[in-house]
């Protein structure tokens, strides 16, 4: 295992506590030195985790043999358990700590935590704060939270439970002390808190008060993110939060310096990046309309800020929908095909099974099957480095600070009709957030892409632009940049010069009936590539809303407007304007960059409409913008996600098969094989010595030519990974 080397920092948070949960900032103590008595390399060891969430019935009633021996079946190495907060599964002496009921003189939890470090597993003790009891109440009703209406808040979901504020001495008092008592007791690697952040605004005593000395101001009365006072709210819980984080590392590393507090999920994905020296993040399964790639976008955008910092994906094996059934179980295909694309977009494996009895045992061969596979391939798991070239931008300011106009609704379906694009493209990207866009950041990629990032700085702007000015490529769509990064109007674009074109002071829509023309030209290199796979036709549907631009520079011509017509009485669907020169595409030359810039809400109609000529104009763009070789094709039948990896000694290639009609509608009922022609160029300087697919298990021949490397993969069921070792 690689060897290490973690920082401890200081620095503020707001005026009062000191940050010490951060991995390389100021002030330098190395956490790995013999001297100072700590070596936390457990961070980067552990990549099969098993999360046993019990219930307050558990002790006494269920068999921790049967656990253990599950855990070494799976080759678990790290163990989630559930320690204290509303319940203590351990004989706890805190006043108002309430041990499970079903506890007696036993130690639940200490029997399991003794059983699995028999076992040579790290240990993540899980601490749950945001409900309490009526005795908590009685004694500290100051603790709990209180509704906009001035009434405690009783549990939603249990209503003989009060949720407590998360920003109070519950979490900074009572919590401090319990934590303390686990790490004096277990001496874990670290607690991680599940729902610490606290549910919607809290209006008790302490909130009120404290919000009033931060801000001056009342506490806001709703959720209204373009708020000016919600948005300072925000700001203030943020700081908030980092205060309780940082009290709880610190005080976790006082009892054990190797250890950690790792929350559950944090507003904000820099700050997450920035202080956690690994992550587990908490998407379990999908719901409702979602698609089955959601769990790898949730890895590329933690992998934006985390690195290459351990990223633990905890995925549910039960159901997830907005009525939760925590004791029924999903169907194995899903469970496969969620765990996949967590796997293959860097993630470390976590299941979570809700309560020590099994009613259902359908879920645990599935898992088995892709532990034990995982195991056999570690080597292989343990990435160095994404070899992507192509990168996706995501803004948080943006959806914190954009919107409330007709077509500036469902912001994030621009991000997800890009993400599809690629998928269904089998083009490997990462993620890229809109705050970390330095030449470090960024000199991996060739081409960047920007759906819809309204809300830019005048920095932010300047460094896209340096990222041009350095021969790299964009693509932005609809109003990229038309706003700062507080979501205040620009008279015209953040990046007018580098998109050609000026705003002209008008978004149009909805055009309903409207159509893009498409000016096939044969002769004509680029405009043939723009309209790959469209030359049947000479005209597809528009997008939904559309930017008003007016040129400032000289522009190919390949696609324009047809303007609305009406659609009824069927007697008048007729265009009345059968071409314009509106151009609805602008591509240009920079230097050694090319830019593209789409008015249209091209990538958001895609997503809503998911019409193919959208999806291929799109995809002719981004291979027009990208300007060279891939780092990988992928021919064949079906949707197959593909992303591409580093390793010490290795080069692999995740196939992910989403081919399946329940692609946009969970779960899973079956996993539908494919067949894929899969090519490498082999990167320079490197000597490929083996192919082998690794979840299968076969050793591939395989020949070279031109420097590339073919290999046919006869079968995918739901995960290949095709691995070259390399010398």
């Amino acid at each position: 295992m690689q060897r290490r080397t973690f920082i401890k920092s200081t620095g503020l948070i707001g005026s009062t506590f000191t940050l010490v949960g951060t991995s390389a900032l100021a002030a330098p103590e190395l956490f790995n030195d013999p001297a100072a008595g700590a070596a936390p390399y457990w961070l980067d060891g552990p990549m099969r985790w098993a999360q046993l969430a019990f219930v307050e019935r558990d002790p006494g009633h269920y068999d921790p043999d049967f656990w253990l021996n599950y855990f070494k079946r799976i080759h678990a190495d790290g163990a989630l358990l559930s320690a204290g907060g509303v319940v203590a599964f351990y004989p706890t002496t805190i006043p108002l700590h309430h041990r499970s009921d079903f506890l007696g003189n036993s130690d639940t939890l200490g029997y399991l935590v003794e059983g699995c470090k028999k076992q040579g597993m790290k240990i993540m003790l899980r601490t749950d704060p945001h409900a309490a009891r009526q005795d908590v109440y009685d004694a500290h009703p100051d603790w709990i939270a209180v509704t906009a209406d001035g009434q405690k808040r009783r549990h939603w979901a249990n209503p003989a439970l009060w949720v407590t504020c998360a920003l109070g001495p519950y979490n900074a008092e009572f919590m401090t002390q319990v934590n303390a008592e686990i790490m004096d007791r277990f001496q874990p690697e670290g607690i991680f808190s599940n729902r610490w952040a606290g549910h919607d605004i809290c209006y008790c005593e302490h909130c009120t008060q404290n919000f009033k000395t931060a801000t001056g101001l009342a506490l806001p009365q709703k959720m209204d993110r373009l708020d000016p006072t919600y948005r300072k709210w925000t700001d203030w819980r943020m700081k908030k939060l980092r205060a309780v984080w940082a009290l709880w590392d610190s005080e976790i590393r006082k009892k054990r310096p190797a250890s950690r507090f790792i929350p559950n999920g944090f507003p904000d994905k820099i700050v997450t990046g920035r202080e956690a020296d690994l992550f587990f993040a908490d998407q379990q399964a999908r719901r409702g309309l979602m698609a089955p790639w959601a769990n790898g976008k949730g890895a590329k955008e933690l992998r934006s800020t985390l690195g290459m910092k351990p990223l633990i994906g905890i995925f549910s094996v039960g159901i997830e929908e907005e009525f939760r059934w925590k004791d029924s179980v999903q169907s194995e295909a899903e469970i496969r095909i969620w765990v996949a694309e967590g796997t293959a977009n860097g993630m470390r494996p976590c299941f979570v099974k809700f309560g020590g009895d099994i009613y259902d045992k359908r879920w645990m061969e599935a898992v088995a099957g892709l532990y034990e596979g995982y195991y056999r391939n570690e080597t292989y798991l343990r990435n160095t480095a994404s070899m992507a070239r192509v990168g996706v931008m995501y803004s948080e300011q943006t959806d914190r600070n954009y919107g409330g106009k007709p077509w500036q609704q469902k912001s994030g379906d621009h991000l997800d009709g890009i993400y599809h694009t690629l998928v269904e493209s089998r083009i490997p990207f990462d993620m890229v957030n809109d705050r970390l866009l330095t030449p470090n950041d960024l000199n991996r990629f060739k081409l960047l892409i920007l759906p819809n990032i309204a809300a830019l700085s005048d920095a932010q702007c300047t460094q896209i632009q340096a990222f041009v000015d350095g021969g790299g490529s964009i693509i932005a769509t609809f109003e990229t940049s038309l706003y700062d990064e507080e979501g205040n109007p620009r008279s015209d674009f953040g990046l007018a010069k580098l998109f050609g074109v000026s705003y002209a002071g008008k978004v149009e829509g909805p055009m309903r009936n409207s159509y893009l023309h498409l000016r096939h030209d044969n002769q004509n290199s680029q405009m043939k590539q723009i309209l790959n796979g469209l030359t049947g036709t000479p005209r597809i549907i528009n997008a939904i809303y559309k930017v008003n631009v007016t040129p400032v520079a000289t522009f190919p011509n390949p696609v324009t407007l047809i303007p609305t017509y009406p659609d009824l009485p069927m007697e008048d669907v007729y265009p009345r304007v059968f071409e314009t020169d509106t151009r609805e595409l602008y591509l240009r030359q920079v230097g050694k960059g090319r830019v593209a810039y789409l008015p249209g809400d091209l990538d958001r109609s895609f997503w809503q409409l998911m019409t193919t000529d959208h999806g291929q104009l799109l995809r002719n763009v981004i291979q027009w913008a990208l300007d060279e070789e891939p780092i990988v094709a992928v021919t064949g039948p079906g949707v197959i996600d593909v992303t591409v990896w580093r390793q010490a000694k290795s080069m692999t290639v995740h196939l992910v098969n989403l081919t399946n009609p329940m692609m946009m509608k969970g779960p899973f009922r079956e996993l539908i094989p494919v067949a894929a022609q899969v090519t490498i160029p082999v990167p320079a300087g490197a000597k490929v010595t083996g192919v082998k697919l690794l979840m299968s298990g076969q050793k591939l021949s395989f020949a070279l030519k031109n420097g590339k490397l073919s290999v046919s993969v006869p079968k995918v069921l739901d995960h290949e990974i095709v691995a070259l070792d390399l010398a």
